[in-house]
């Protein structure tokens, strides 16, 4: 199964180890779905999850993103013809189009309208803990 991931979504993940963003990411770095990026979100991942105010381990957010990367899929995108609200969120679902990914796993929903996410299922982290454990 293939996904990607909004940055608020990592970001969750390293603040609180037990919630279901934290179970997505342990997913991603074991290899238990495959998460799709290209180098503009992981650059995204790197700027936010290293700012001061979060005071994360700089070896454990590289140790992530290194598996991340090595056991994901980059991808080649193009750029979306109409932009979402939000122009800063349009690589995710050009990323999540590119790759056939199944779904875009975000914090807020509200900045991605059905009528322009082309298929891609868009989903909360709980609600795509709920999808996944009824297919597996």
């Amino acid at each position: 199964m293939k996904i990607v991931l909004d940055t608020n979504v990592i970001v969750s993940g390293f603040l609180s180890p037990y919630g279901n963003p934290a179970e997505i990411v342990r997913m991603v770095s074991v290899g238990e779905i495959r998460l799709c990026y290209d180098a503009r979100i992981i650059t995204e991942y790197k700027e936010v999850l290293r700012k001061p105010k979060f005071q994360f381990n700089p070896e454990k957010i590289d140790i992530i993103l290194d598996q991340i990367q090595y056991l994901g899929e980059i991808v080649s995108s193009k750029p979306l013809i109409n932009s979402l609200p939000d122009p800063d969120d349009n690589p995710f679902l050009e990323v999540a189009l590119a790759g056939n990914a199944e779904y875009l796993i975000i914090g807020n929903i509200n900045h991605f309208p059905n009528n322009l996410c082309q298929g891609i299922k868009i989903v909360s982290p709980s609600n795509f803990i709920i999808e996944y454990k009824k297919i597996w």
